[in-house]
Order: C-alpha cells, then structure tokens, then sequence
C-alpha cells in the first residue's frame, strides 16, 4: 500500500497536529504497518512542507503515545511500534496477557516478610511484600509492588513467583482474591521505576492502586503498580446509570 501523505494546510490547525493526524490515518489504515520503517525525516518534512523542527514535534508526540519507536545509530530512524495490550481492568495480569496470544511472565526483584506499612495494616500486622516487574513475550510492560496478608498465605514466598501468583494462590489456599477495587490516575515514571520498566524517567505512565477482596469481604491484597503507557490500554465496560 502507497503511503499517501498530504502537505500541512493552512487555517487547518497546528502544524505539527495536521502531522500526527495524518500519520494515525497511516497507522490505522493499514498504509504502515508494525516494524515498519518511516521514511527518512528529511524526506518527510519536505512531503509535509514543515520544518524538521516541527515534524519532530509530531513525532515525538506519537512516540509518546506509542504509536511510533525512534532510535539512533547506523540502522536507527523512527518505525511503527507494536499495537497497546488492551487490559480489562488489571487483575490477572498473566490471564489477559496469554489471552491476547502474548507469553506472561514477570521478574522478582524482591520477595519479603514485613510488618505492614500504615495502608497495608487492613490486611494484618504482617504482610508478604513481593515487588516484580510483569514481561509480555519477554519486555517489561509494568512494575508490580504488592502487598498479602501473611497468614492467609504461609509458605507463599517459597512458591515459584515468576509467574502467575493468582494461580498459585487459587491452587493452594482456601481463601483466594474474587474482587478488585482499583484506583487509576496518570503519572510520570520516576528514575527507579523507569530503570526497571527499560523507559526514560519523566515518561508517561498508569498508576494502579488495588485492594482485593476475598469472597467473605477480607482484604488480601493491596498493589501500587506502574504501568508503561506506550505498551498498555486500560479499557472498563460499565453500565450506563439512569438509562431506561
């Protein structure tokens, strides 16, 4: 397919939106597809009639929304990345992924037994906190910090934690998360969180606070995760209230 672009026209808004809004009708029409290269930003701006300076601009913002990946170098330039894991919600995070056809997995980076901080202490006086960073077909999509209720798991710690912990607590004890409240709001990655997630600090990313909740109303769970903006769609269905 013939990558049509049109020249930035006047009175049609920003520049550099005009740009972007081409690009995604690229993007979504099929004209680009992933791992696909863009031409170079010379030949680029020349088609577009903008500065390189503006096309940057462009760029850079459908980089960030993780519509494209730029890199430097002998063979680097800007190319079409992959397609956002669409998420309901954020529990069984391994569950979704392989539903989506993407190999789950997840790396410890540490796995203890502590007194519960303030916000844990509705989950018991001491908690087993595990901090690992979740994999999509081995690239980090999110940074996982939880916190279990201990003595509803004992023995959890010297399961295998790179996988699934849901499924090692369902196959194991009695009393098993069934509901979730999460709490969600943009942020930025700070320096630590972006070394684990391979991001630039400062990038945009989703902050999940969950509380999970057996079937008998206990708490068993409270999660502070961090999710890569450019890699993950988090998407809900509700009911509209009020409709008759």
């Amino acid at each position: 397919m013939t990558l049509r672009l049109s020249p930035v026209k006047p009175g049609r808004g920003p520049a550099h939106a005009q740009i972007e809004a081409s690009l995604e009708r690229a993007l979504d029409g099929g004209a680009l597809a992933t791992g696909d290269r863009l031409p170079a930003e010379r030949d680029l701006a020349e088609r577009f009639g903008v500065s390189r300076m503006t096309l940057r601009q462009a760029l850079g913002a459908l980089e960030q929304r993780g519509r494209l990946t730029r890199s430097k170098g002998r063979y680097g330039g800007t190319f079409v990345a992959a397609p956002k894991l669409e998420l309901v919600g954020t529990s069984a995070l391994s569950d979704q992924l392989r539903g989506l056809g993407v190999a789950a997995g997840a790396r410890v980076l540490s796995a203890i037994e502590r007194a519960a901080d303030p916000d844990e202490e509705l989950l018991g006086s001491r908690v087993l906190a595990i901090e690992r960073v979740r994999l999509a077909n081995g690239e980090p999509v999110a940074l996982e910090r939880g916190a279990y209720a201990a003595d509803a798991f004992p023995g959890l710690l010297d399961e295998p934690l790179d996988g699934s912990l849901y499924e090692v607590i369902r196959r194991r004890y009695d009393e098993v998360p069934v509901r979730a409240v999460e709490r969600l709001e943009p942020a930025l990655a700070r320096a630590g969180e972006a070394e684990a997630l391979g991001i630039e600090p400062g990038a945009p990313v989703m902050l999940v606070e969950r509380t999970a909740y057996s079937a008998t109303g206990r708490p068993l769970e409270r999660s502070r995760d961090i999710f890569r903006g450019d890699r993950t769609r988090i998407v809900w269905k509700s009911e509209i209230l009020g409709n008759s």
